[in-house]
């Protein structure tokens, strides 16, 4: 499976703009609305709490659930391996970009945003090692004196 191509588009969205971008093959994943609220802090109704997926899991297709992204889920791993050879947060992020990894917006890593990503390492983390991709890696690695670079 290829690797899945996201971008992120503010303002108005018109009928012609939607259909461009799926002539183009792109699929609309999400529309987000807001409005002014009166100054009395009373909403007409209830704002409901929103938050993005964690960075690994996407919404599902029902949108009810949440599914593993793959690629995402290749950078978390990644991102997990190079921390644990103990490097600077520089090093992985020179090593997430140089193997063609990207944030979840497109951009390049800056070692703020692998640091950014801790508290989710730490979310996933267990997930992670208990996966079979880690335990091949962690097979192929046994015996050797450095940390492997993958």
């Amino acid at each position: 499976m290829g690797r899945t191509e996201r971008i992120r588009q503010s303002g108005q969205l018109t009928q012609d703009e939607i259909q461009k971008r799926q002539t183009e093959g792109w699929r609309l994943i999400a529309v987000e609305w807001e409005r002014d609220v009166p100054e009395s802090g009373q909403a007409a109704s209830p704002t409901p709490e929103h938050q993005d997926a964690p960075f690994g899991l996407r919404v599902a297709s029902d949108c009810s659930t949440l599914v593993e992204d793959q690629t995402e889920n290749e950078a978390l791993l990644a991102m997990m391996e190079l921390i644990i050879q103990d490097g600077p947060y520089s090093f992985v992020a020179e090593e997430l970009n140089r193997r063609g990894y990207r944030t979840r917006e497109g951009s390049r890593w800056s070692p703020v945003s692998v640091f950014e990503m801790l508290p989710r390492l730490i979310d996933a983390g267990p997930r992670i090692l208990a996966s079979k991709n880690w335990q091949q890696r962690k097979q192929e690695y046994q015996g050797r004196t450095h940390p492997p670079t993958v």
